[in-house]
């Protein structure tokens, strides 16, 4: 019974050395890691912290950061089908309609017909590319600050953290598609 209590005993104070070493200390390289909380959330509160940076900076031009992905989507695909922009933008056309709204009642964007009659195509006007070209000004200060606070190395890991997660979910989605 001795060794038993003893064993017990050293697993319970070689666990509470793992916490409290963890928190400090990053894992060696063959650990296995398992996840704690929810990635949703965390992934949430992730994008509210980054997306404030962007939005004081890129809302000083008078568009939100959606507005500006989406001018700039249209003017690098335009002229384009809805239903490309929306694949391109990984939106469902529903929320591609409902966020091109504003832009055409600014006069940022259009729609006109297409070569196909049952099809339109979205295109950035004029006046369009002269906001593009204010807002992509706001933007690269948000960005240039947001690598500045986070370190340009750990943003090129994070963009390809987040481009390689995004390949196996859509391939995953693929996958499940085909079954």
């Amino acid at each position: 019974m001795l060794v038993y209590t003893s064993i017990v005993a050293t697993i319970i104070d070689m666990t509470s050395h793992v916490r409290r070493s963890s928190a400090a200390a990053p894992r060696s390289r063959g650990a296995v890691v398992a996840p704690r909380g929810c990635t949703n959330l965390k992934l949430r509160q992730f994008t509210r912290v980054v997306s404030r940076g962007y939005d004081a900076l890129v809302g000083a031009t008078g568009l939100k950061n959606t507005q500006y992905s989406l001018l700039s989507h249209v003017m690098l695909l335009g002229p384009v089908r809805p239903t490309d922009l929306a694949a391109a933008m990984q939106l469902d056309a529903s929320t591609l309609t409902r966020n091109m709204q504003p832009l055409i009642l600014q006069g940022w964007i259009e729609l006109g017909p297409s070569e196909d009659a049952r099809s339109r195509l979205v295109s950035i006007t004029e006046t369009g590319r002269a906001k593009r070209v204010e807002a992509q000004r706001a933007w690269k200060q948000a960005q240039l600050a947001f690598n500045a606070r986070v370190g340009a190395e750990r943003v090129v890991r994070l963009h390809a953290l987040i481009d390689e997660c995004m390949a196996l979910l859509e391939s995953e989605a693929e996958e499940a598609d085909d079954e």
